[in-house]
C-alpha cells in the first residue's frame, strides 16, 4: 500500500515512458553542480531520479570531449536524463541520436535556460519565444532519440510570450514523455517568488506527466507543490546544493507526515569529505591520497556544505584556497572540533546559497 501524508497525497511512481522513477522526486540539472559526483549522491539519498547538466547540441556533434565528459554516468545513478540544449532542429536531432548511444534513461530538451550565452542562440528558453521552432526541436529529438524525450522548461518567456501551457500542448502532441516547469519566467532568472499557478493550469491542460520546480526548500514545500498543482513529481534544485538529504527528508515527510531530525554537523561533514573524495577520484586521482590535486570547480561544490555550521564563515575562506584533498581534510577536521564547542542546529527553510544555473 503506498502511504499518504498527513495533507492527503497519495505517492505514486512517475512514468516517464517506459522509465518508472521512485520516489516521484528529481535532482534538478544545474550547470557546475549536477556532474557525476552530486547525481551520485542525490539516488543515494532519496532521489528517484537525477539530470545532467546542460551539453551543447554543437558539442555532441562535434565530439568535444567536454560535451561528452558531462553525460558520463554510472549505473548506480539510474534512472538518469541527459539534458542537451540548442535551437536547430537537425542538430538537436543528431545529438539525440549520439546521447541515446550513450545509454541514458531519457533525454531532457532544455527549454529553460536564460543566461545569455544560450538564450542568445535561439536555445534554451529562447525558444519560448518561436513556438514554431521549438516544436521543431522536439519533434526532431523525438524522431530521433531511441529513449523517452521530456522537457524542461519556465513558466513563460516574460509573463507574456511562452506560455507553459501552450509548450506543453505541443509537447505531447509531438511525442514527449514529459514536461518540467520552473516556476518563474526566463527574465525573472532567479529573482522574485515562484508562481506555480500556470504549473497547475499545465497539469490540467495535457494528460503527459508535469514535473513542478521552482522554490521547493522543504518538505513542507514539496508537500505545498503536490497539493496546490497537482504534479506528478517535484524537481528540486539549490535546495539539493549541500544537502543532497532532501531528498530522504521529503519522501519521508510525503509518506508519513514526520518531520526527520536534520543532520548533525558531523554527519554533514563526512558527506562534504566524501564528496571531495568521489571528486578527486572522478578526475583520476587518488581519493586516499591527501596530496590529490582538488579540481578549482570543487571548492564551489564543497562551500555549499558550510551553510549554518560553527565556524563556517572562516573555513569557507579556507576552503576557497584549497588546492588539495589533505586541504579538505584540515578544514573538515577544524569544523568538527568547532562543531563540538556549539550545540547543532537544523538548517533553516530559507532560500539556499545561490548557485548552479537551473533551467
Amino acid at each position: 500500500m503506498v502511504p499518504t501524508s498527513r495533507d492527503g497525497i497519495g505517492l505514486t511512481p512517475l512514468s516517464i515512458g517506459r522509465v518508472e522513477v521512485w520516489p516521484p522526486l528529481i535532482l534538478a540539472p544545474m550547470a557546475g553542480n549536477t556532474d557525476t559526483v552530486l547525481r551520485r549522491l542525490g539516488r543515494e539519498f532519496g532521489a528517484g531520479a537525477v539530470v545532467t547538466e546542460l551539453t551543447s547540441s554543437f558539442g555532441l556533434c562535434y565530439r568535444n570531449a567536454k560535451s561528452l565528459r558531462y553525460l558520463r554516468f554510472i549505473e548506480a545513478e539510474r534512472p538518469i536524463g541527459a539534458q542537451i540544449f540548442g535551437g536547430d532542429p537537425a542538430v538537436m536531432a543528431e545529438a539525440a541520436r549520439i546521447v541515446s548511444d550513450l545509454g541514458p534513461d531519457y533525454i531532457d530538451i532544455n527549454m529553460g535556460c536564460w543566461v545569455p550565452k544560450v538564450a542568445k542562440t535561439g536555445a534554451g528558453a529562447a525558444l519560448l519565444c518561436d513556438l514554431r521552432r521549438a516544436e521543431a526541436v522536439m519533434r526532431a529529438v523525438v524522431r530521433a532519440a531511441s529513449v523517452p524525450v521530456t522537457v524542461k522548461t519556465r513558466v513563460g518567456w516574460d509573463g507574456k510570450d511562452g506560455s507553459c501551457v501552450a509548450v506543453a500542448k505541443v509537447a505531447e502532441a509531438v511525442g514527449v514523455a514529459a514536461i518540467a516547469i520552473h516556476g518563474r519566467t526566463a527574465k525573472q532568472g532567479f529573482t522574485g517568488q515562484a508562481d506555480w499557478t500556470p504549473i497547475a493550469q499545465t497539469v490540467a491542460a495535457v494528460a503527459i506527466p508535469v514535473i513542478g520546480n521552482g522554490d521547493v526548500a522543504s518538505p513542507e514545500d514539496a508537500a505545498r507543490m503536490f497539493r496546490e498543482t497537482g504534479c506528478a513529481a517535484v524537481m528540486i534544485g539549490r535546495a539539493a546544493l549541500g544537502n543532497p538529504w532532501i531528498f530522504r527528508e521529503v519522501h519521508h515527510y510525503l509518506a508519513t507526515g514526520e518531520r526527520l531530525p536534520p543532520p548533525t554537523p558531523a554527519e554533514r561533514l563526512a558527506v562534504m569529505l566524501r564528496h571531495a573524495r568521489l571528486i578527486v577520484s572522478v578526475e583520476g586521482g587518488d581519493p586516499d591520497d591527501a596530496a590529490a590535486r582538488l579540481p578549482h570547480y570543487a571548492r564551489g561544490q564543497l562551500m555549499h556544505y558550510l551553510r549554518g555550521l560553527p565556524g563556517g564563515r572562516t573555513a569557507r575562506a579556507e576552503l576557497g584556497q584549497a588546492n588539495t584533498l589533505g586541504d579538505v581534510e584540515r578544514v573538515v577536521a577544524r569544523l568538527e572540533e568547532a562543531s563540538l564547542r556549539y550545540e547543532p542546529w537544523p538548517l533553516a527553510d530559507s532560500e539556499p546559497v545561490a548557485g548552479g544555473a537551473v533551467a
